[in-house]
């Protein structure tokens, strides 16, 4: 395992909840003697002013770790600013959901201090890339850990474009558009649209279809090094837009080209030890809990 000595602290949500966690983790780490380091948005939360900051675009700095205080969207933003740096992130859940950081902020303290320690594993993560096409010229290009979203944006019109795996053509359609999901993504927007959840441990891509024309439509599993194209129809009055984890926007024409592949570097995300998957989907999804001996007796 791993030990661990400079610690990055990282959150970009200004809410009174998650000044307080940073305040709590920074200080524990310092009286526990480890090296912490704010990132250049999260000092200015929390007015510090003895810390040492550095910023996401300027890596300089050695870490060992870098711990996420605030909900999923924080822990994505985290994973496209740092993925390139290789280096281990723990998220502590002050959002709403929380599949992607686990630490409960009663137990911030005694969970970390666990990880520390080396009492964790770790769940490696692929991201997608994308990159949109016109007239043979790459005009824009993003990476997810979620999902890439093709959207009409804030027309309520559908859409149509053409399906292509592989090289090989599956289908044009007519819809409000196509999410193209991780398994990491699955439990997130692909979910409310439909499509299967999937094991992070899965080499897979799910492909969902956002309100499709026809009924036979339905999510595609396919596998984790396809090569995935949408063709943007021609003659779509409307203007597509691709959303990368629902925070990064690039506009499409019609006759864009969309190329969606897995990422060739993974990230490292951290879990302490006795996290499970299943428990978190029946934590967060209101799943049914385990029947006592009388109901499985009948």
């Amino acid at each position: 395992m791993a030990h661990f000595k400079r610690i990055a602290l990282v959150a970009n949500i200004q809410l009174p909840e998650i000044v307080d966690s940073l305040k709590r983790l920074s200080s524990f780490l310092e009286k526990s003697g480890y090296t912490v380091l704010l990132e250049l948005n999260t000092a200015r939360l929390i007015d510090n002013k003895h810390l040492p900051v550095f910023d996401c675009d300027d890596m300089a700095q050695q870490l060992d770790l870098v711990i996420v205080v605030g909900g999923d969207g924080s822990m994505l933003s985290a994973v496209r600013s740092m993925m390139e740096y290789d280096i281990p992130l723990l998220g502590v859940n002050r959002g709403r959901l929380g599949f992607l950081t686990d630490i409960l902020p009663s137990e911030m303290e005694a969970q970390v201090n666990r990880v520390l320690a080396g009492d964790y594993v770790i769940s490696r993560r692929f991201l997608l890339e994308m990159s949109i096409s016109r007239n043979g010229l790459t005009i824009g290009c993003g990476e997810a850990l979620n999902d890439i979203v093709l959207h009409p944006g804030k027309s309520l019109r559908m859409m149509e474009f053409e399906l292509y795996i592989d090289e090989q053509f599956v289908y044009s359609q007519r819809s409000d558009g196509l999410i193209v999901s991780t398994p990491t993504g699955s439990t997130a927007y692909a979910l409310s649209g439909g499509g299967p959840i999937m094991h992070p441990n899965l080499d897979a891509i799910v492909l969902v279809p956002m309100n499709p024309h026809t009924l036979t439509s339905r999510p595609i599993v396919v596998g984790g090094s396809s090569n995935i194209e949408i063709r943007v129809g021609s003659l779509n009055e409307l203007h597509p837009q691709v959303t990368c984890d629902g925070q990064n926007d690039l506009q499409s024409e019609p006759g864009d080209v969309i190329r969606i592949n897995k990422k060739e570097q993974q990230i490292q995300l951290i879990h302490p030890v006795g996290h499970n998957f299943y428990e978190t989907c029946r934590t967060k999804l209101g799943w049914g809990s385990r029947l006592d001996s009388t109901d499985r007796n009948h």
